[in-house]
């Protein structure tokens, strides 16, 4: 059943923390899902949470911990000892997530809790896991699978799973090794149980495999999941060998990060923030943004200076449509691009069939928009200069704009930034700027400004 977070359950949660009734307290949210009490976590102050934590069994609470944002987890773990993150965290965790718990400690802290695991082979998973950097296909991969080999029959691999199953959760995938644990293929459990019991693994595997190499990056293993609609992905090392798997789970994280991310920088704030984080936090992520749409300003003030408006007044009023449409359709563009980049759908190769797409989508925008203000403007009662110079104005910079919004992104791309930046306030600016140029270069034009 769906938990719907109210004032109502956060009022009678404090009220009983206050009055300190653990039992009551414990009552209220030892039936909810991990993801649930996170949610709760957030919500209350650090205290009531360290509270309700540590009213919880060690499998409850571990995977509490993983469903946490980075600065309420980092300071419930500042709250315990090495050996008990260890014993009442760590240990109750598949590998991936453990590392990822691991990987949030101090240095020194690290070494001791992994000197606490008392399983020494979970304590060599965490710490291989530990290696690859967190954005990658290694730092996302968990050790636990199952694995069989090539020439071992039904009966043997039925034998052998039920012995790997014991440190996995969930079973998507058999995957099928030969004597070196290069990945060979894939079984379903389907296949598994439909088969004869003397059937050997090489005779009815699937040797068509959709794997990544661990040291891919976080968003190809997202694309690569997604087109092929899989639940779990195989991870190899550089020879091939089985080393992992990432599911759909991970993936979903990935994909939530990712849109966070893009959103962030699309909205003009340059590091991860959350609405939690301390004002000077938040301001060191807007700020930087803020001062070059200032500059953008200063120079678009700078750009009309130039130009002597005083006989043409009636260009001025046009400025706020000139630089909202050029911003408008420069951020459609980019967007667009943007999204095709992520998705996979546009690659750097398809660069200039991209612009030759979007520059006919301006034409055709361009030509209907300044239709309309040509004669917009006319029938407004100015006259047939400065409703032509408005005109030619906004087709010109609708079509730059479209170009600008559809290259940038792509250029970025080419050099491994990170293409969401044009959607953001660059692109405003600059289209701001170059539209403001255009247009009274143009009013220079017919106007004689």
């Amino acid at each position: 059943m769906k938990f719907n977070l109210t004032r109502k359950f956060i009022d009678q949660l404090s009220a009983l923390i206050k009055e300190d009734k653990p039992n009551k307290v414990l009552g209220l949210v030892r039936d909810l899902h991990c993801a649930d009490i996170a949610e709760i976590f957030e919500e209350i102050e650090f205290k009531k949470s360290a509270y309700i934590y540590n009213l919880l069994d060690d499998n409850l609470g571990a995977d509490v911990l993983v469903e946490l944002d980075d600065d309420i987890r980092e300071s419930l773990l500042k709250t315990l000892s090495p050996k008990e993150i260890a014993e009442d965290v760590i240990e109750n965790l598949e590998s991936d997530d453990a590392a990822d718990i691991v990987s949030d400690l101090p240095q020194e802290k690290k070494e001791e809790v992994l000197s606490h695991i008392e399983d020494v082979s979970h304590a060599s998973d965490i710490a291989d896991l530990l290696k690859y950097t967190e954005d990658s296909a290694g730092g996302l991969m968990a050790k636990e699978f199952i694995s069989v080999k090539t020439n071992w029959s039904i009966t043997q691999c039925i034998k052998e799973m039920r012995k790997q199953a014991e440190e996995v959760k969930f079973v998507y995938t058999i995957y099928v090794v030969d004597e070196n644990n290069i990945l060979k293929g894939t079984l379903s459990l389907k296949k598994l149980l439909f088969s004869n019991a003397k059937t050997i693994m090489s005779d009815i595997m699937k040797s068509d495999i959709i794997m990544i190499n661990a040291n891919k990056d976080q968003e190809d293993v997202a694309n690569v999941m997604n087109k092929y609609d899989l639940v779990a992905l195989p991870v190899v090392n550089e020879l091939g060998q089985l080393i992992g798997r990432i599911t759909a789970d991970d993936v979903m994280d990935i994909m939530k990060e990712e849109a966070e991310k893009d959103y962030q920088m699309a909205s003009g704030i340059s590091d991860d923030v959350e609405s939690n984080d301390s004002i000077v936090e938040i301001t060191k992520a807007r700020l930087p943004w803020l001062l070059i749409g200032l500059i953008g300003g200063l120079i678009g003030a700078k750009v009309i200076g130039i130009f002597d408006i005083e006989k043409n007044y009636e260009m001025a009023i046009f400025i706020p449509l000139i630089a909202a449409m050029g911003g408008n359709v420069g951020v459609q563009s980019a967007a667009i691009v943007v999204q095709g980049l992520a998705g996979g759908s546009v690659s750097i190769v398809s660069m200039w069939s991209r612009l030759i797409k979007e520059l006919g989508v301006a034409i055709v925008n361009g030509l209907i928009c300044s239709l309309i203000i040509l004669i917009a403007t006319y029938s407004l009662g100015y006259d047939m200069a400065m409703s032509i110079t408005v005109s030619i104005s906004l087709f010109a910079v609708i079509i730059f704009a479209a170009l600008f919004g559809t290259f940038v992104p792509l250029t970025l791309e080419k050099y491994n930034i990170d293409p969401a930046l044009a959607t953001g306030p660059f692109i405003t600016t600059v289209n701001d700027v170059l539209g403001l140029f255009i247009y009274f270069l143009i009013g220079q034009m017919i106007l004689g400004l």
